[in-house]
């Protein structure tokens, strides 16, 4: 299995760990803080030290209750931190729904567009059409940013999530996206309430569709605040380290194969561990 993107073919019998670089004042988890140009490369560049194989680059908040950003500031965030990293020949994803701004990252040379919307604003499908290699992150989200934590999500979940992640699967095929350039994920803490999230953590390999991979983003979710919490004192997000990496390796072993961080060495050393009983439990 792999998943093409518009620069690189990424091999997937291993977990790729897709490090988090928010170029955001208002990240639920670090906002503001690698919003600056500088900054952001700096801490780009340490992820990648870390050891993660994707960045990951967002410049619109998309935690509950988030407001919109317009166009022209999300690519006056976007623009000059890409122009430096796509030279990094690492692979770039951007998180974005507008079709405007996927176009502009793509031309740019921007390998993935990971969209919470799952390309159904006007015109996104018929950017990545266009765009005959990129990759695709495909999520599900119940409603939206503004609301979706306000009236979640009711009836079978993981059923619910199958049948849109089928359906807007199907949609690209039909238009003759490769299958290879898709990857589904099923939207951990969008429109869900904490059962729900770990509902689909226990059902994720029925996520799989088509043999596609799932790309699991559990990192400092407010469902791991919510199982930490003692005495009604919820932890920060700074402070669900352990959490994260904990729900990264259930999300592992499960069949993800892309797992999206803010921890990343954390993560990578705990992956380590994992593969080591991997290849322990083949020679047998």
């Amino acid at each position: 299995m792999h998943w093409q993107t518009s620069r690189f073919k990424l091999e997937l019998t291993r977990p790729w760990v897709m490090g988090i670089v928010n170029l955001t004042p208002d990240s639920f988890s670090d906002g503001g803080q690698h919003a600056q140009g500088s900054q952001a490369l700096q801490h780009a560049e340490r992820l990648l030290r870390e050891g993660a194989g994707i960045l990951d680059v967002g410049a619109e908040s998309t935690r509950p209750g988030a407001q919109a950003v317009p166009l022209e500031d999300e690519l006056a965030r976007l623009m000059p931190f890409l122009r430096e990293a796509v030279s990094w020949q690492v692979p770039i994803s951007v998180d974005t729904y507008k079709p405007e701004v996927m176009e502009a990252v793509l031309d740019l040379g921007v390998d993935i567009i990971n969209d919470i919307w799952a390309l159904r604003q006007p015109g996104a499908e018929r950017v990545v059409v266009a765009h005959p290699s990129c990759g695709v992150c495909l999520m599900h989200m119940h409603r939206d940013p503004q609301t979706m934590q306000l009236h979640t999500m009711s009836g079978d979940v993981v059923s619910d999530v199958k049948l849109f992640l089928q359906a807007r699967m199907e949609s690209l095929l039909a238009q003759g996206v490769d299958a290879a350039r898709l990857v589904l994920d099923p939207g951990i803490g969008f429109g869900k309430t904490v059962t729900q999230n770990f509902e689909l953590l226990a059902h994720q390999a029925e996520l799989m569709l088509e043999g596609r991979p799932i790309l699991s983003a559990w990192s400092r979710k407010s469902s791991l605040g919510a199982v930490l919490s003692q005495d009604g004192v919820i932890p920060q997000p700074s402070e669900r380290l352990s959490a994260s990496v904990a729900a990264a390796l259930l999300a592992v072993e499960r069949g993800a194969r892309l797992i999206r961080v803010h921890d990343v060495k954390a993560t990578v050393d705990a992956l380590k561990v994992w593969q080591a009983l991997q290849t322990a439990a083949a020679e047998k």
